[in-house]
C-alpha cells in the first residue's frame, strides 16, 4: 500500500474527502446529464445515433476529480481518454471555465466535441485525444517538448504531463514503443494514470493481469504505483476471514469478478465464497456484513477510493516515469456497472431519475449549481489555482525564400536538404536556432551529418563522446542540453508523436519551433496516422521522407514507396512538395519553413530522392527577376521547364525523380516531329488546390495554372512520377484535355534502375508512346 503522506493546507483530511466526494458525485451526474441530453433531450430530426459513453466516464470520476480538485497545479497538463471527454468538460465547469449552456452541446455541430480536441472545444483542453494510444503517448512527447523549449528558450515552466488511458488502450503497440524508448527513462514528469477497469468496447478482458503490466513498466524503469483495493477491502482483510478474501479476489479471473458486480445481496453471498478451501472463512466473514456493506464492499476498489489517490499522487517519483495502475469499475455509480456491454449503453429515464436523487441533482434542472458550502469553495479555490495566464506568442523569426546560390553538378533533392540546414544556419542563425531535427536512427543515412555536426544531439544532460578523438569518426555524436537533433529508437510513430508536440510549443507555451523529422519514405505510411492527429491537434512540422519511390531500385519492393506523392491531395493542414532539382528542393524547404510556429501556419511534407541528377536540367534563370518567378511558381506547385517552339502537340507533366525521363522523352518527340512543352510538377497538392479554386470549391491562389499551364499551350497530356499515377491525373481537368497518367500502381522488384522504370511504365520509351498514342501519330 502506498502510505497516508497526503495533507491539506486548506482543512482536515476528512474534510478534505468529503468535499471531493461531493464533487466527484456531481461530475458523476453532469457527465451522465450530459450524454443523456444529447441523445434525448436535444432534437434529433435524423434520428441517427448520437452516442456517448456514460460508462467509461464512470470509471475515471474519481481519478479525475482527485487530480483537478486537490493535486493539479497550473503548469501541469493531462491526456484525458477519449471517450471520458463529457466527464472532462463536467470538471471545467465546475471550475467555471465552460458554461452551463455549452454542456447541451455535446457532439453537436459547433458544439462539444466526441473527444477532447485543443482546437475545437471551447473550453481547456491540454491534449487532442481520439485515436487509441495517441493521448497516452502525447504527454510523454510533450514532456521531452517542454524539457527542449525550456533549455533554450526559458518560459514553458516545470509542471508534470498525465495521461488518463484506459487499460485496453494499452494493447495499442504505440504505448510500449514510448515507454520503452531510451530518451523516456529520465522524463519524471510524465504520470500514466491507468483506468483499469478490465473491459474493451465489446467484453470483459479476460486474461489481463496488472502484475503483468507493472513488470513490464517496472522493465523499463518506470515507478509502478498499484492501487486494487479501497479502504473498505482493506479493512476487511484484517478481519477473520480477511486473508481468505483477499486470495479469493487476488486470483479470482475478470470475467468472474465483472459478474459479482451485477449480483444481487443473496446471489452474492453464495458466489463470492467460491468452491475451494476459502468458501467456508469466507461464509463466515460474509455472514457479518449486512447487504449494503456487502454490496459496496464487492466494487471497493482503489481507483475510487479518493484517499487512496491523494496518497499515491504523493507519492510519485519526480526523478522517473511513474505509471499508477487504479483498479476501477467501468460504470461505477450507474446501473450499468460492470456490465460486459455497458460501453456506450444509456441510462433510461428512471435510472437517471435514480442517479439524481443519489447524486443530488435535479434532473428537471440538470445543470443547477453546487449548493453553498465546503465542496463549492474548494471548486472556487481550485479554479483560481489553475486559472492559467494568457500565453505571449513570440513570433518565430523570417526565414529566407531563397539562398542566392545556383547548384551545379551532379546532385541530388536529399543532399540538398541537409546543405539547405547549414546554408540556414550561415545566413538565418536566429531562424536556424529554432529548428530541431528528429530521426528514427537514420540521421547518417538522409544526410544530415553535417548538420548534426553542426550543432549537436540534444540530451537532458551532457554525455561524453568516447569517438570524439577517433580519426575515422565522421559523424560526430555530441550529446547535450544544447544540441538541436533528438535521436529516438526505430520507432517511426514515436518521431511523429514527438514532431507534433514540438511543433505545438508555439501554442502552447508561446515558443515557436521549426521542427523536422526525417524518415525513409517507406515507413511514412506507417507513421502517418499519428501525423495527421497530431496535425488535427494544432502541432506543425515539416515531415521530410527519403528516399522515395521505386527509384529506390535495389531495395526491391518492400522499400518502393507507391502512395506517399498523394498526400497533398489528401492530409488537411499540410503542403506536400516533392522537387526535382536541389534549387527547387532548397526553395520549397525555406518555403516550407515559414509555415511554422504561427496561428496562420500548418505543417509541410517533402517527398526526397537518392538519385543524382545533372542539375543544368533545372536551367535556373540568371536574371533575378527571372529567377524570383521560377522560385515562386516551384513554391506554387509547377513551372514550365520547356517550351517548344510554336503550339506544342503534347504536354510532358512530371514530377520528382522522372523529370530526366519526361526531358528525354521530349528530344526524343522533338526529333519524330512532336512538339513537347515539360512542365516540373513540384506540389499536386498545390496544384489541385488551384482547380478546385477555379470552380468556386476553394479559396487557394490560381495564378499558376495560368503560369505553368496558360491556356494558349493546351494540348493532351501526359503525367509522370515515381508514385501512383492517380495522383497526376487530375492535370487533364485544367483545361478539359485528354491525359494519360504514367505511375507506379504495382509492387516493384529489385533491379537496376533502367530495367525497373521499364517494368512499371515510367521509362523514356513508354513516356514517348503514351505521348504517340494521345498524339495519334503513326
Amino acid at each position: 500500500m502506498v502510505p497516508d503522506t497526503t495533507t491539506s493546507p486548506r482543512t482536515g483530511r476528512q474534510e478534505l474527502l468529503t468535499a471531493l466526494g461531493e464533487i466527484e458525485q456531481r461530475v458523476l451526474w453532469l457527465s451522465a446529464a450530459t450524454i443523456d441530453h444529447a441523445n434525448r433531450v436535444r432534437p434529433n430530426p435524423t434520428g441517427l445515433k448520437v452516442g456517448g459513453h456514460q460508462a467509461s466516464c464512470a470509471s475515471m470520476v474519481s481519478i479525475m476529480t482527485t487530480l483537478w480538485f486537490h493535486e493539479l497545479t497550473a503548469d501541469d497538463r493531462v491526456s484525458v481518454k477519449p471517450h471520458a471527454s463529457p466527464a472532462l468538460h463536467a470538471v471545467n465547469h465546475l471550475l467555471g471555465e465552460l458554461p452551463a449552456e455549452a454542456l447541451t452541446t455535446l457532439r453537436s455541430f459547433g458544439g462539444l466535441q466526441s473527444y477532447p480536441s485543443r482546437t475545437k472545444d471551447p473550453d481547456p483542453v491540454d491534449y487532442s485525444t481520439g485515436s487509441v494510444g495517441i493521448g497516452a503517448t502525447a504527454p510523454v512527447w510533450g514532456a521531452l517538448a517542454r524539457r527542449y523549449v525550456e533549455g533554450r528558450f526559458p518560459g514553458a515552466g516545470t509542471g508534470r504531463q498525465y495521461a488518463l488511458l484506459g487499460d485496453a488502450e494499452l494493447d495499442e503497440g504505440a504505448c510500449w514503443e514510448a515507454v520503452q524508448d531510451p530518451m523516456v527513462a529520465g522524463l519524471g514528469e510524465v504520470v500514466w494514470i491507468v483506468d483499469l477497469n478490465r473491459q474493451s468496447l465489446d467484453r470483459v478482458v479476460p486474461a489481463l493481469s496488472a502484475e503483468r503490466l507493472a513488470g513490464m513498466f517496472d522493465a523499463a524503469g518506470w515507478q509502478v504505483l498499484t492501487l486494487k483495493y479501497g479502504e473498505q477491502l482493506t479493512e476487511l482483510f484484517s478481519r477473520p476471514g480477511g486473508e481468505a478474501l483477499r486470495t479469493r479476489l487476488d486470483t479470482m479471473g475478470n470475467p468472474e469478478y465483472q459478474r459479482l458486480l451485477r449480483c444481487t445481496p443473496a446471489e452474492l453471498r453464495d458466489r463470492l465464497p467460491g468452491t475451494g478451501s476459502t468458501r467456508e472463512p469466507l461464509e463466515r466473514l460474509v455472514a457479518t456484513l449486512d447487504d449494503d456493506a456487502l454490496h459496496s464492499a464487492v466494487r471497493n476498489l482503489g481507483g475510487h477510493d479518493l484517499g487512496a489517490l491523494l496518497d499515491a499522487y504523493a507519492a510519485i517519483d519526480d526523478t522517473r516515469p511513474t505509471v499508477i495502475l487504479a483498479y476501477t469499475v467501468k460504470g461505477r455509480g450507474l446501473h450499468s456497472e460492470g456490465h460486459p456491454q455497458n460501453h456506450s449503453s444509456l441510462l433510461t429515464r428512471d435510472q437517471l431519475a435514480d442517479l439524481a436523487t443519489r447524486t443530488g441533482a435535479d434532473p428537471d434542472d440538470p445543470w443547477r449549481p453546487m449548493p453553498d458550502g465546503a465542496a463549492a469553495r474548494l471548486c472556487a479555490e481550485r479554479a483560481e489555482e489553475l486559472r492559467r495566464p494568457p500565453v505571449e506568442r513570440i513570433a518565430p523569426p523570417p526565414v529566407p525564400t531563397d539562398f542566392g546560390r545556383t547548384p551545379g553538378g551532379t546532385g541530388t533533392t536529399q543532399q540538398a536538404f541537409g546543405r539547405a540546414l547549414l546554408d540556414l544556419s550561415r545566413s538565418a542563425p536566429e531562424a536556424a536556432a529554432r529548428v530541431v531535427t528528429v530521426s528514427p536512427d537514420v540521421s547518417s543515412s538522409t544526410n544530415l551529418g553535417g548538420w548534426l555536426n553542426k550543432v549537436g544531439v540534444w540530451s537532458p544532460t551532457e554525455r561524453v563522446d568516447w569517438f570524439a578523438d577517433d580519426a575515422e569518426t565522421i559523424l560526430h555524436w555530441r550529446e547535450n542540453p544544447t544540441g538541436q537533433h533528438v535521436e529516438l529508437g526505430i520507432a517511426e510513430t514515436n518521431l511523429v508523436g514527438l514532431l507534433g508536440e514540438l511543433g505545438a510549443t508555439w501554442s502552447r507555451w508561446g515558443q515557436p519551433l521549426l521542427p523536422i523529422g526525417i524518415m525513409y519514405d517507406p515507413f511514412v505510411n506507417r507513421a502517418l496516422e499519428p501525423w495527421q492527429f497530431g496535425i488535427y491537434a494544432g502541432g506543425q512540422s515539416l515531415l521530410v521522407g527519403t528516399p522515395s519511390g521505386v527509384t529506390l531500385a535495389p531495395e526491391g519492393g518492400a522499400h518502393q514507396s507507391i502512395t506517399t506523392p498523394s498526400l497533398g491531395l489528401e492530409q488537411p493542414g499540410c503542403t506536400t512538395w516533392e522537387p526535382a532539382f536541389a534549387q527547387d528542393a532548397e526553395w520549397c524547404v525555406l518555403a516550407a519553413l515559414s509555415l511554422l510556429g504561427r496561428p496562420d501556419g500548418g505543417s509541410a511534407y517533402l517527398r526526397l530522392s537518392t538519385r543524382p541528377v545533372d542539375q543544368s536540367l533545372a536551367a535556373v534563370p540568371a536574371d533575378p527577376a527571372a529567377r524570383e518567378r521560377r522560385r515562386r511558381q516551384a513554391v506554387a506547385g509547377a513551372y514550365g521547364l520547356r517550351r517548344a517552339e510554336g503550339t506544342p502537340d503534347v504536354t510532358l507533366a512530371a514530377m520528382g525523380a522522372m523529370v530526366p525521363e519526361a526531358l528525354a522523352a521530349a528530344d526524343r518527340l522533338a526529333s519524330l516531329g512532336v512538339a513537347a512543352d515539360v512542365v516540373c510538377v513540384t506540389s499536386p497538392g498545390l496544384l489541385f488546390r488551384a482547380t478546385q479554386a477555379r470552380r468556386g470549391l476553394d479559396d487557394a491562389p490560381q495564378w499558376v495554372l495560368d503560369q505553368a499551364f496558360p491556356a494558349g499551350r493546351a494540348a493532351p497530356l501526359v503525367t509522370l512520377l515515381d508514385g501512383h499515377p492517380h495522383t497526376l491525373a487530375f492535370l487533364g481537368t485544367v483545361h478539359n484535355t485528354p491525359v494519360t497518367p504514367l505511375g507506379v500502381s504495382h509492387f516493384g522488384q529489385s533491379g537496376a534502375l533502367d530495367e525497373v522504370y521499364r517494368h512499371h511504365g515510367i521509362d523514356t520509351e513508354s513516356v514517348v508512346r503514351a505521348a504517340l498514342d494521345l498524339t495519334h501519330r503513326p
